[in-house]
C-alpha cells in the first residue's frame, strides 16, 4: 500500500513542479492575450481537441463564470455548422499542446478569413498554432507525470492553471465583485449568500422590545421569552436607542448583586447598537457579527425605527 501512495505522491509532486515552471514562461504574450480578451467586445471562443478540449471547456466555463463571456466549441463541428456561431467581434483561444493537432489547423484558416483574432496556448513556440496566432502562451512542461511520459497528465494540469491565471488577470481587470459572481451562480449556496438580503431573513413579529425604564428584574423574563437573547429599547419616536443581551444582564447581576433589581434597562443598555438597512446583503451582515463579535443586528429604516431582527442562525441559509 505504501508503494502506490508512493506513485500518486510521485505525480502530485510532477504537477506540481510543472505548475511551478510556468511562472518563467510568463512573457509580454501573456500580457497581449489578456489584453485582447479583455478588450473584446463579442465571445471568447475556446477550442481544441482530445484531451485539450477538456481542459478547454473548462477554461471557458471559469471565463464565463467570471464575467468574460466565453464557450467551448470542437474544431470538427465547425465543418458541419457551427461556424456560424462566430463573428468579427470574437476571439479565439486556440489550444494544442504539440500546437500541431491536424484537426486545429485545419481550423485556423477558417478563422484568419474571418480576421478573427487568435490567441494559441501550446508547449511549442514553435509551431504552426504559434506562428499563426496574435498572442501565443507557452506552456511548456519538461515531462508528464505519466511513468511513460506519454499520457496527458502535467501538460493538462499546467493548461488548465493557465487557463485559471487568465481568467484571475481578467477578474482583476474587471474589478470583479461578489455581486458580479453572484449574478452568474444564482442557483448555488454561494449565489444564494451574495444574493439574500436583510429583509429575506430577518424576524418581524414578537419583537423583545422593551422600555428603557423598565426594572432588570422584569427584563430578564422579557429577553428570556423573546428567544433571541435581547430585548430592544424605542424612544418616544419609536426609534431604536438602546439594546440589552443575556451577557448584559448577567454581568450587571455580578456588578449590583442585591442592587440588580433596583436596576434598569438604561442602566445597562448599549446606545448605538449595530444596524442595517433591510437591503443590506447576508455577506455583509456577516462580517459585521464577525468584526465586532456580535451574534444579533437590528435591521431599521433610515429614520432608525426598529423593522426586524437577524441573529446569526439567520444568515445560515
Amino acid at each position: 500500500m505504501k508503494k502506490i501512495r508512493a506513485y500518486a505522491i510521485q505525480c502530485i509532486k510532477d504537477e506540481a513542479q510543472a505548475t511551478l515552471d510556468l511562472i518563467p514562461q510568463l512573457d509580454d504574450n501573456f500580457d497581449r492575450a489578456v489584453q485582447m480578451m479583455f478588450n473584446c467586445h463579442g465571445k471568447i471562443i475556446v477550442t481544441g481537441v482530445g484531451k485539450s478540449g477538456h481542459i478547454g471547456a473548462k477554461i471557458a466555463a471559469t471565463l464565463s463564470s467570471t464575467g468574460t463571456p466565453a464557450f467551448y466549441i470542437n474544431p470538427l463541428d465547425v465543418f458541419h455548422g457551427d461556424l456560424g456561431v462566430m463573428t468579427k467581434d470574437d476571439v479565439v483561444l486556440a489550444l494544442s499542446n504539440s500546437g500541431q493537432t491536424d484537426e486545429l489547423l485545419r481550423f485556423i484558416p477558417l478563422v484568419l478569413h474571418m480576421n478573427i483574432p487568435i490567441i494559441g496556448i501550446s508547449g511549442n513556440p514553435q509551431s504552426l498554432l504559434a506562428k499563426y496566432s496574435d498572442a501565443h502562451i507557452t506552456v511548456k512542461v519538461e515531462k508528464e507525470a505519466c511513468p511513460l511520459n506519454l499520457a496527458p497528465t502535467s501538460s493538462t494540469t499546467a493548461a488548465l492553471v493557465m487557463g485559471d491565471a487568465i481568467a484571475i488577470a481578467l477578474m482583476e481587470m474587471r474589478n470583479f465583485k461578489p455581486q458580479d459572481f453572484a449574478h452568474f451562480h444564482p442557483g448555488g449556496e454561494l449565489g444564494k449568500r451574495l444574493l439574500t438580503t436583510a429583509t429575506d431573513v430577518m424576524r418581524t413579529h414578537d419583537l423583545p422590545i422593551i422600555p428603557k425604564e423598565m426594572h432588570l428584574g422584569e427584563a430578564i423574563i422579557h429577553v428570556s421569552k423573546g428567544k433571541l437573547g435581547l430585548g430592544v429599547s424605542l424612544d418616544e419616536n419609536e426609534q431604536v436607542c438602546g439594546l440589552i443581551t443575556d451577557g448584559d444582564i448577567r454581568r450587571a447581576m455580578e456588578k449590583w448583586q442585591a442592587e440588580f433589581f433596583d436596576r434598569t434597562v438604561d442602566d445597562i443598555m448599549t446606545r448605538q447598537p449595530k444596524t442595517v438597512l433591510p437591503t443590506t446583503k447576508i455577506t455583509e451582515i456577516q462580517r459585521i457579527m464577525q468584526k465586532y463579535k456580535i451574534h444579533t443586528v437590528l435591521v431599521v429604516d433610515k429614520e432608525q425605527h426598529l423593522l426586524g431582527i437577524v441573529d446569526h442562525y439567520s444568515c445560515m441559509i
